[in-house]
């Protein structure tokens, strides 16, 4: 493997890990030239195990024989760079978590008949904008037997580096892609929809009808506002957590999980 010591900032082939913004790695015009950035040996390891190709690797000196040593033989015939902590601090804009940043390839995203073929228990993510919302819904989504996530294209990237770091690589644990149209085309996949909104109409969240569906997608809404209208009017259900001392709503990463664990699959 390639072991390349990097004393200047501007060394070529490292623009992948600062240079580029998450837009220009995502790279929307070439979608199979796309990279994404996963931080921490962890979290690179269940990238790896799960397939995830790696492209380059930026690594501390010292974790190359220490913490990340078992990841240098796991990426396999790919540049390594390296440098002391000052050198990639300054390189990236800040210290690194557990001194291991590895790029890997986008992989492709399955259809959305994929997700829905085989599963109970989907959520849909709607216009979710935060990134530690993103990583936060997939890992307990993956905690709390989720089968899919399915996500609006007004939602944030779970791929974005702090997704893929707060969810602990949960996005590549639970298999998930994105939708165009209406969310109510989850029908045709046999699958109920249930928007967790806070309305007159509301069901709550432990009605015994809600658990007896087969196939239920839960949906999602943005931080601020919750879901639009529409989604709500066009849902199968209308889902409420009951509150008390007057609060009148949680944090949507928070919402997601109680939602998870209460509706979960039964079987």
């Amino acid at each position: 493997m390639p072991v390349i010591h990097v004393e200047k900032l501007d060394h070529p082939g490292l623009e992948i890990f600062a240079g580029l913004t998450e837009a220009q790695l995502r790279n929307r015009k070439n979608p199979s030239e796309g990279l994404f950035i996963v931080e921490s040996p962890k979290v690179i390891r269940t990238a790896l195990s799960t397939g995830q190709k790696p492209v380059a690797l930026l690594c501390e000196e010292r974790h190359l024989t220490g913490d990340a040593s078992d990841i240098v033989e796991m990426c396999g015939d790919i540049p390594i760079y390296t440098g002391n902590r000052q050198i990639l601090s300054e390189l990236t804009g800040y210290t690194l978590t557990r001194g291991v940043l590895c790029a890997m390839h986008r992989p492709e995203q399955p259809e959305i008949s994929q997700i829905c073929k085989n599963s109970q228990r989907i959520v849909v993510i709607d216009s979710v904008v935060d990134s530690t919302n993103i990583g936060a819904i997939f890992r307990s989504a993956a905690a709390l037997g989720i089968d899919g996530v399915i996500l609006t294209k007004t939602s944030c990237d779970p791929l974005n580096r702090r997704s893929v770091r707060v969810s602990m690589g949960s996005v590549f644990l639970v298999p998930w892609t994105w939708i165009d149209g209406p969310i109510q085309q989850l029908n045709d996949y046999g699958f109920k929809t249930a928007a967790m909104a806070l309305t007159d109409k509301s069901v709550s969240i432990d009605n015994p009808q809600l658990c007896d569906e087969p196939r239920l997608a839960i949906v999602m809404g943005t931080e601020g506002d919750g879901l639009a209208s529409n989604v709500i009017a066009n849902a199968d259900y209308t889902v409420r957590i009951p509150m008390y001392h007057n609060v009148d709503s949680l944090n949507v990463a928070a919402a997601a999980a109680v939602a998870f664990w209460q509706l979960r699959k039964r079987n």
